[in-house]
């Protein structure tokens, strides 16, 4: 896909609109809203997860809910953008450039949660956002996207470590989708044109598992927080 201006400069605002949606801090807003400010009360973290701990568990579902969509909705727009710019240029040969943009566009998504230009840059854990845009990119992200989200809730459950959960989830979401990659074949093309997918599972992995190093260290110690109580981040 030859890159002209019209198309530059469609790219860089969808890559912007990305990133400020992902900064949009709803955990901050609907604890303000409830009269608390979030990043003052429990693990200060402005997650679903502490929402949920401070205000109520409707309260972080709903966050959780929000910060989803401003993952998975930019997302979509995004890569139904891209095709078109792809058909109109440089026909299905171009797909790689196409997951590239549109990832780069759920990249952004994800940085301006953990990153948002709105609050210093000091975010949240970008758990809720990375799975909206998983469900964004359809479908390669999409099935691996909810049998991750499935391995979560299992490990939830199992555990009561959404940390522990969302680490599991993260390490195992590339996985999946090399897998179910395997078995689509050449429906979903060659290696050639899917490798900015493989590429962003594996740094979207390292990522959460980065942003949760805290978490790691104090459930080797045992301290780490189970859901349903009021410490932890």
């Amino acid at each position: 896909m030859e890159i002209e201006v019209r198309d530059f400069t469609i790219i860089v605002g969808l890559l912007l609109t990305g990133y400020l949606c992902g900064a949009i801090p709803f955990g901050l807003i609907v604890g303000l809203l409830k009269g608390v400010d979030i990043r003052t009360q429990g693990s200060r973290n402005i997650g679903a997860t502490n929402v949920g701990r401070v205000i109520g568990r409707p309260f972080g579902l709903l966050v959780f809910a929000l910060d989803l969509l401003k993952g998975f909705l930019p997302t979509i727009f995004a890569g139904w953008v891209f095709q078109r710019l792809n058909v109109s240029s440089a026909g299905p040969e171009a797909n790689w450039q196409v997951n590239l943009y549109w990832v780069l566009t759920g990249s952004a998504c994800i940085l301006g949660h953990i990153f948002p230009v709105y609050l210093k840059f000091k975010g949240g854990k970008g758990v809720a956002t990375s799975l909206g845009v998983l469900l964004g990119i359809y479908p390669y992200f999409t099935w691996p996207g909810l049998i991750a989200f499935g391995l979560w809730a299992v490990v939830l459950l199992a555990s009561r470590y959404v940390s522990l959960a969302s680490v599991t989830a993260a390490i195992g979401f590339p996985i999946i989708f090399a897998c179910m990659a395997y078995l689509k074949g050449e429906s979903w093309g060659p290696a050639g044109q899917l490798w900015p997918l493989y590429v962003f599972g594996i740094v979207l992995a390292l990522l959460v598992v980065y942003r949760h190093r805290s978490n790691i260290q104090r459930l080797v110690s045992g301290v780490e927080a189970k859901i349903g109580s009021s410490g932890g981040r």
